[in-house]
């Protein structure tokens, strides 16, 4: 049997990996869960806020950065165009638009810790669509050559899917491709190479905590805000009336009916339980769980509105520290995963637009240009740009000072030597001639005087 020119038979025996990170439940979540059928579903887990809010925020965020195809000129990396991988690139396949298909593959990575991307070519082999297929329904297979191999479940006719190339190999009714026709994004891959784990794994027990209490609230709410209680019978009773008597107040005083009027004979009492304080914790037990499922998504509590941010930080040093832990590994695995999957060679290479997280900051944006274009870093239109304004005359210059002069010409002049300072005497004046030629007279007389009285 042949797939896409791979010979797999008996000598190179298909075997699955261990799918440790595929999982639509997370089992066992006390001893015994299983077979008492309280196992905790995914969809369940998600519907705790704080866990929901981790998740859209990254995969939202992601998608909203463009795909842009860079060119190398020179040494530098500039936006180009080419007609073999702008298609797919705009338009990933016929039912999504490109943000709709980078938020689909984050969301599958932060859940199940894999996304599967199927590429479909046209007769040129050049890849036309990309579609992310369900992880839980694609199983990775190594052979015994160390080929890679994915086995597709449930997808018989390709239904759901556009046709592909006849002649795939089948295994029990499912299609099995090679990794050349899938990209295959993982998370951290503790078991084994090809099976990534979800951060939704670390994450999982304190939203599992919070989703019971949540509950239990709900609950205690849903019974007027009253705890439970036990009714008591001097004499006693049995237990057939005891049985009946339980259900006769449930019934009539809980609940919606709750703040009723009960009247019960044989002298019975309610004796209703108190809450102990340390019970009554629940905003910081859940605070502490909120912060654990934060970190394992490597967002900061504050970013989600769980804590108030650190004393004096602005909007930028908080989206900065958020895409640097949260946003860049994602964003940079997905970069180099589409470069290789559409066979994208140098000098050109894919790369995620991280301009829209900056987008509401008008202020810091016209801060970094101003700045970019003052340090001769930018020309003014290339600053104008950047808040969709039209380039004006000589914007597409850089400016500087009359009196700057470039490094290698401040090193090549030769008036820059020391110079020993030249003493310059003043003229004389007429005055100052006079008393000089009175002076020597009277020099002169003093010194003939002398030379008579000796």
């Amino acid at each position: 049997m042949k797939i896409f020119g791979f010979e797999i038979g008996r000598k190179k025996a298909l075997h699955s990996v261990p799918s440790k990170g595929l999982w639509r439940s997370v089992m066992e979540t006390f001893a015994g869960a299983w077979q008492r059928n309280q196992e905790e579903q995914i969809c369940d887990v998600l519907c705790y806020p704080t866990l929901y809010a981790c998740i859209s925020l990254i995969a939202q965020d992601i998608a909203k950065l463009p795909y842009m195809l860079m060119g190398k000129s020179g040494n530098i990396w500039v936006e180009t165009t080419n007609p073999a991988y702008d298609p797919v690139l705009r338009k990933p396949n016929y039912f999504q638009t490109a943000q709709q298909f980078r938020e689909s593959w984050v969301l599958s990575k932060l859940l199940h810790g894999n996304t599967y991307v199927l590429k479909v070519r046209d007769n040129r082999q050049v890849v036309t669509s990309l579609f992310v297929l369900d992880p839980c329904r694609v199983r990775p297979m190594v052979s015994d050559s160390g080929d890679i191999f994915y086995e597709m479940c449930g997808y018989n006719g390709w239904n759901d899917l556009p046709p592909m190339p006849e002649g795939l190999a089948e295994r029990d009714g499912n299609v099995i491709l090679p990794a050349s026709e899938i990209i295959h994004d993982r998370w951290d891959t503790f078991h084994h190479p090809l099976i990534g784990v979800p951060p939704l794994c670390a994450a999982n027990w304190p939203a599992v905590k919070n989703l019971k209490i949540l509950k239990n609230a709900t609950d205690f709410f849903g019974n007027g805000s009253n705890p439970g209680g036990i009714l008591t019978a001097p004499a006693g009773m049995s237990d057939e009336d005891a049985k009946a008597l339980k259900e006769y107040w449930n019934t009539n005083f809980s609940g919606k009916n709750s703040g009723k009027v009960g009247v019960i004979g044989s002298d019975m009492k309610f004796t209703s339980f108190a809450f102990r304080a340390a019970d009554s914790q629940l905003v910081e037990q859940m605070r502490y769980s909120d912060e654990q499922i934060a970190q394992a998504f490597r967002i900061k509590p504050y970013k989600v509105g769980i804590t108030a941010p650190p004393a004096g930080w602005k909007s930028d040093d908080i989206n900065v520290e958020y895409h640097d832990s949260a946003l860049s590994p994602i964003i940079e695995a997905m970069e180099d995963l589409l470069v290789e999957g559409l066979s994208i060679k140098p000098p050109l290479r894919v790369q995620l637009d991280a301009q829209p997280l900056w987008r509401m900051d008008q202020g810091k944006q016209a801060e970094v240009a101003n700045t970019l274009v003052g340090g001769k870093i930018s020309t003014p239109d290339e600053a104008r740009a950047r808040f969709n304004l039209a380039p004006t005359g000589g914007g597409d210059t850089l400016w500087g000072q009359h009196q700057d002069y470039p490094l290698g010409v401040l090193a090549e002049r030769n008036d820059l030597a020391p110079v020993e300072p030249q003493v310059v005497e003043p003229e004389e004046t007429e005055e100052q001639r006079e008393l000089k030629m009175e002076l020597n007279r009277m020099k002169a007389i003093r010194a003939a005087r002398e030379a008579v009285s000796a």
